[in-house]
């Protein structure tokens, strides 16, 4: 069993940045691809971004292009999000998961939570505006 260990959720002002860590300690293994999620208070989860491992393909979801970015440490086994410029209605618990059974080079579909096989507890960000 993955564990997956989110950091770096807090208070950010509107247009403020924050920069969220998602590490797997002891993971021996490469995944897919490892994607963040979040779910805003009374919404549903929804697709942030993603990052294929071997190579460092982003995906990224209209609304957070330009602003958000993730990243990925190979020997720290760490996923990084870097949110910039953020906006109030952003508030969300953030999720980062790991694909890791090989489907989903063949679905293509990285923003879909079902394709994913291990989650993170989630970090709470909040707007302080």
């Amino acid at each position: 069993q993955v564990q997956l260990v989110e950091s770096g959720g807090g208070l950010v002002q509107a247009g403020g940045s924050l920069r969220l860590s998602c590490a797997a300690p002891g993971r021996t293994y490469s995944p897919d691809a490892m994607a963040w999620f979040r779910q805003g208070p009374g919404k549903g989860r929804e697709f942030v971004a993603a990052i294929v491992w071997n190579g460092g393909r982003t995906y990224y979801t209209e609304s957070v292009k330009g602003r958000l970015t993730t990243s990925r440490d190979n020997g720290k086994n760490t996923v990084y999000l870097q949110m910039n410029n953020m906006k109030p209605e952003e508030t969300a618990v953030y999720y980062c998961a790991e694909e890791s059974s090989g489907r989903i080079r063949y679905s293509g579909r990285y923003d879909q939570a079902l394709m994913y096989d291990y989650w993170g507890q989630g970090t709470q960000v909040t707007d302080s505006s």
